[in-house]
């Protein structure tokens, strides 16, 4: 194993045991052993067990499928800029959550039902659009449409936020910025039965993909077909966009930032590089968790502000880097 990848997953589990262990009520390595091993106070197990395993399980699985997103969408569109919410998942996923909280439906599964459907919705439109333009494998029809697709998608949350009351708004918004707040191991289920299919999906069509990063000509060359792979590719990879905003909103930066720290860990063999893309978002967001339940505790900052506060900066010198 190459020693920087070994040093990432060190890295991640160390993370992992900090946020389990740190919060408004800290507990010190000891306490934490016994509580994992079933021998601490029922207030110490109730605090790891209930409260905060979830919300770290959530965020390792929110961080890998954002990371293998990013870098499907990156390699198949051939743009070191794309990142998931690309083709208008997160619009989508917006529209249809804010949507459910001006119906009334503020329970947190109808909630994230009404994100992940509007959040695929947005994606099959913006494949409708490029394949009415009769271009359905360029990148370029398809970026447009995303932009289309979410430019209407934030019209429709501006109008719906000025119908609803102030208090489901304000609940909206917070979801919008995105947030592991309010974690529960049903949550987790669903986003790791959707990362177990189309995570070994993405895996088992890396080859695919390295040829279409290639171009669409090299691709149909080395005998890929580029347009229902790039279909595939893409649909797969909004769906793992669109289930994490359904579990924790918008967590902007994650997709766009992972892949290159993967590239330059492993190359660029696809294969490779989703699956360390997997492990470094899951480092990503379950740090930068613990630094919004922390930083200002017991306050909370939106996870979305902190990644932001990462994401930015790096986004900069990348296109400094580009020019």
């Amino acid at each position: 194993m190459n020693a920087r990848v070994a040093l990432l997953i060190a890295t991640l589990v160390v993370v992992a045991f900090a946020a389990l262990a740190f919060g408004p009520v800290s507990l010190d390595a000891r306490e934490l052993w016994r509580v994992l091993t079933g021998g601490a106070e029922p207030v110490s197990r109730a605090i790891v067990l209930d409260v905060r395993a979830p919300r770290v399980a959530l965020g390792l699985l929110v961080g890998a499928a954002l990371g293998m997103s990013g870098s499907v969408l990156q390699g198949a569109l051939r743009n070191a800029l794309a990142e998931p919410y690309l083709l208008g998942v997160s619009g989508g996923a917006a529209v249809g959550a804010v949507l459910a909280v001006s119906l009334g439906m503020n329970d947190p599964t109808v909630l994230s039902l009404a994100a992940f459907v509007g959040g695929l919705a947005a994606v099959v439109l913006v494949m409708g659009i490029a394949r009415a333009a009769g271009m359905r494998a360029d990148p370029r029809v398809l970026l447009m449409a995303g932009v289309v697709v979410g430019a209407f998608a934030n019209a429709a949350i501006m109008v719906l936020l000025a119908t609803v009351p102030a208090e489901a708004a304000k609940g909206a918004l917070w979801w919008m910025m995105g947030s592991l707040g309010s974690a529960q191991w049903k949550d987790v289920a669903r986003l790791a039965v959707v990362l177990a299919v189309a995570g070994p999906a993405l895996l088992h069509w890396a080859r695919d993909l390295d040829a279409l990063a290639l171009g669409h000509d090299a691709a149909a060359s080395l005998g890929v077909a580029p347009e229902a792979a790039s279909r595939r590719l893409f649909f797969t990879a909004s769906l793992l966009a669109a289930a994490t905003v359904a579990a924790a909103g918008l967590v902007g930066f994650v997709g766009l930032l992972v892949p290159h720290v993967a590239r330059a860990l492993v190359g660029t063999r696809h294969r490779v590089v989703l699956a360390v893309s997997a492990v470094a978002g899951s480092t990503l967001v379950v740090g930068a968790d613990l630094a919004a339940r922390t930083t200002r505790a017991p306050a909370e900052l939106p996870l979305g502000a902190v990644t932001a506060v990462v994401g930015v900066p790096f986004f900069l010198s990348l296109l400094r880097r580009m020019r």
